[in-house]
């Protein structure tokens, strides 16, 4: 195919994640009026912990059940600033139950941990593991070796019999960056493979934004309905964005069927602000984690999300740095030539190709044309500059697919698969263009990912892809992308010629 094609999902973007309205069986849900303290809503499963059904646990005190001094003083020290989730221990009808406890606008949710599912592994025991797997993290250097640390120790800390890490291009697509696995024939090998956006849909990589984790101990799990089913406090379904417990779409256990997989754990790596990648967990049987040990995980996200975040800056700042000081260079030399064309492409050893990281440039000035490097031929360039003009490109134009919306560049693409115009006048026909040659990439999908979603004849149910076997696709007619570092100096550039041509008029 021609450009790589964007597989995120609007319809799959759209479905309400949030407010599902269920839980996973592995925990217990209270809603609690944040004055009075009374229960407002409970998961239907409450009666294993409490002996009496939900529908009577509703709209009694949670005193009844509980001590509610330590919800109070919760509530006085973080109720208003703590928009996170906070950890605590409470007795429960008698039972010492580990707790989330989110503080919201008129209630509080407790999610509840099972004592029947507890912990093998506490925080306690496995403190020294995480003080390995933090300091084996720290000391690593590369975006591939935080990855490859990561996922090896989360799955020494966690058991899970496999775990990947994958990182997210422009368009959403994961591509798996790291992979630790048990050699069994159970789980496939995506190293290397790409997941279309669609897996991962734009209202559940948001939810990633207010949940560090995502865990689905057993794909079978029967869902635990909540009663009342509207929310008192706000008169709709109750908003679980930020609950480990929210029950889980249809379509994603399938998923999780076609994969082989039995349980499933997730965690985000963030990089300014943005969800950067992901770390996937995979089990063939079902497989619990407290909430310590999901604790733990969420501490080694963090870890890994800072330290990919140092490298990233470090990386971009030594990028930009160079390409600044070639830019400085660049100019001096204009300078010391007296000449712009002469001074940005005559001299072999730094010009305007190096700057911008081209194969070739050509510029038009005054009905001249002037070419450095691999560019394509004269008629092609002056049709070009008539083509940028009937655009009215007064402003840098950039493309990494330029015959995408220029027919004539399609005989051109192995030199001129990507161009940056920058206007000089763009009212006389003075441009300066960069051109990029094609740069020809497999991509190795995890599936077909033009069947990522098969819809029922009704249009409204859909379900996922059957297979995840390697499904490679070859891109072609595209160039390596302009960075945005790259577009900067291409503007200080553009700036710079202004003002010579302006200042030699």
């Amino acid at each position: 195919m021609d450009k790589k094609k964007n597989y995120d999902s609007d319809f799959c973007g759209s479905l309400p994640l949030n407010h599902i309205n269920v839980i996973q069986s592995y925990g217990y849900l209270l809603v609690v009026d944040s004055e009075s303290l009374d229960v407002i809503q409970a998961s239907e499963n409450i009666s294993e912990l409490l002996d009496k059904p939900a529908s009577d646990v509703v709209n009694t005190p949670l005193a009844t059940y509980a001590d509610t001094t330590a919800i109070v003083k919760l509530q006085e020290r973080f109720g208003d600033t703590v928009k996170d989730k906070v950890p605590a221990t409470f007795v429960i009808g008698g039972t010492k139950v580990h707790a989330l406890v989110h503080f919201k606008p008129g209630y509080i949710i407790l999610e509840l941990e099972k004592p029947s599912v507890a912990a093998e592994r506490s925080f306690a025991n496995v403190f020294e593991e995480v003080k390995y797997a933090m300091a084996a993290i720290e000391q690593a250097d590369t975006i591939e070796n935080v990855s490859q640390v990561a996922v090896t120790e989360l799955r020494k800390l966690t058991g899970f019999d496999g775990i990947m890490m994958y990182h997210f291009d422009p368009d959403w697509n994961g591509t798996v960056i790291a992979e630790d696995k048990v050699q069994d024939e159970g789980l496939e090998n995506y190293m290397g493979h790409t997941f279309p956006a669609s897996d991962v849909p734009k209202q559940a990589r948001q939810l990633y934004l207010k949940n560090a984790y995502r865990l689905i101990p057993d794909r079978d799990f029967k869902p635990v309905r909540l009663y009342p089913v509207i929310n008192p406090k706000t008169n709709t379904f109750i908003d679980l964005s930020d609950c480990n417990l929210r029950g889980v779409a249809a379509v994603h256990l399938e998923y999780l069927k076609n994969m082989n997989v039995q349980a499933s754990m997730s965690f985000r790596v963030i990089h300014n602000g943005q969800l950067w990648g992901l770390i996937a967990c995979h089990h063939l049987t079902p497989r619990y984690l407290s909430f310590e040990l999901c604790s733990v995980c969420e501490l080694i996200s963090s870890v890994v999300s800072n330290k990919i975040t140092t490298i990233l800056y470090k990386e971009n700042f030594e990028f930009e740095a160079d390409l600044q000081k070639k830019q400085t260079n660049l100019i001096a030399q204009v300078y010391a030539e007296g000449d712009l064309l002469a001074g940005l492409l005559n001299d072999a050893e730094l010009n305007l190709m190096d700057v911008l990281n081209a194969g070739g440039v050509a510029a038009s000035i005054k009905g001249k044309l002037y070419k450095a490097g691999n560019t394509p031929d004269n008629d092609f360039l002056e049709n070009m500059v008539l083509w940028l003009q009937s655009k009215n490109v007064n402003k840098l134009f950039v493309s990494d697919h330029l015959s995408s919306i220029y027919d004539e560049a399609l005989p051109f693409a192995d030199i001129a698969s990507g161009a940056l115009a920058i206007p000089v006048n763009s009212a006389t026909g003075d441009y300066i263009v960069a051109f990029r040659p094609e740069v020809k990439q497999t991509i190795k999908w995890g599936g077909n990912p033009n069947k990522a979603i098969n819809f029922e004849p009704d249009g409204k149910n859909y379900h996922p892809r059957n297979s995840f076997k390697l499904w490679q696709e070859t891109v072609h007619n595209t160039s390596e992308p302009w960075k945005k570092e790259e577009i900067g100096i291409a503007e200080n550039m553009r700036s710079f010629v202004y003002e010579f041509t302006t200042h030699n008029a």
